[in-house]
């Protein structure tokens, strides 16, 4: 794959340290979603973490970079039928693939044709909750152990089109219950029963965890967070070689630096070096 088509699979959406958006990599239509028949009815809570843009300041250069990201997604998604189910990863920790994921779902749900269910995962290290100003309770894990219904689990979120199903309680090996037939029988009962709206499934960081494999094999595709100055590209590197039987989609370049963000340095540099893998 040239470095020119990349870009064309690709959406930038970075944020620069100084609260300015500037590019970076990445990167069914129903009238009105309602609340999904089952689930527990609270009462909307809003989503007021500093963190999550998208929420909080519709207006923002920051806001548009995820609502460019959110566009190229749906013109993936969309393209041959539509694949509603997103792992959302990086390579190693504290790289905002978690406010990556909670920015996307929430950019997505205020659209008008979507509805979403956003998932954590990472049940080592579960922080959506905090993000969408919640009390964790029953979720993910309880559903694979304990057999919950996903209806049972979910939330509502700020908006009946947004949806969160929480990580549930602590599983001493998440690696097990990931790589089992209940999960995979979960995913497939996801995907179908929520066939109309997008599922995105926040994953521990690929290099530290094994599960995250997994999980990424039952999306249909994959977004890797590469955050400036965090991860190397030894590291961009194995994470693509573990995800490389999975539908990779693109990098989320994020905290990109003003200096960095040249359209002949960084964003070029990066696009070769994914191209260059995709060729392998």
């Amino acid at each position: 794959m040239s470095m020119n088509r990349f870009a064309d699979a690709s959406t930038k959406a970075a944020v620069s340290r100084d609260g300015t958006s500037r590019p970076g990599i990445f990167t069914q239509t129903a009238a009105d979603k309602g609340p999904i028949p089952g689930r527990r009815e609270r009462e909307d809570m809003k989503i007021d973490h500093p963190s999550i843009v998208a929420a909080r300041k519709v207006d923002s250069p920051v806001t548009e970079e995820y609502k460019k990201l959110k566009s190229r997604i749906v013109d993936l998604t969309t393209k041959d039928g539509f694949k509603n189910t997103l792992a959302v990863t990086s390579s190693v920790s504290e790289e905002g693939k978690s406010i990556t994921a909670v920015n996307l779902a929430v950019s997505l749900s205020q659209d008008y044709d979507h509805a979403v269910i956003l998932i954590d995962a990472d049940l080592r290290r579960p922080t959506l909750h905090t993000y969408l100003n919640r009390t964790p309770g029953k979720g993910l894990s309880d559903c694979l152990v304990g057999g919950i219904d996903p209806d049972a689990a979910l939330m509502p979120i700020g908006s009946k089109k947004l949806s969160f199903l929480p990580a549930g309680k602590k599983i001493d090996d998440p690696v097990e219950f990931f790589a089992s037939r209940k999960m995979q029988a979960l995913m497939q009962d996801l995907k179908a029963r929520y066939a109309d709206r997008y599922i995105i499934v926040d994953t521990p960081p690929v290099l530290l965890f094994a599960e995250t494999k997994k999980i990424s094999a039952f999306a249909d595709g994959t977004i890797l967070v590469v955050k400036e100055g965090r991860a190397t590209l030894e590291n961009i590197s194995e994470a693509l070689d573990i995800l490389k039987e999975t539908n990779v989609m693109g990098i989320v370049y994020n905290h990109a630096s003003l200096q960095n963000l040249n359209e002949s340095s960084y964003y070029h540099y990066y696009s070769r070096y994914y191209a260059q893998r995709k060729e392998r």
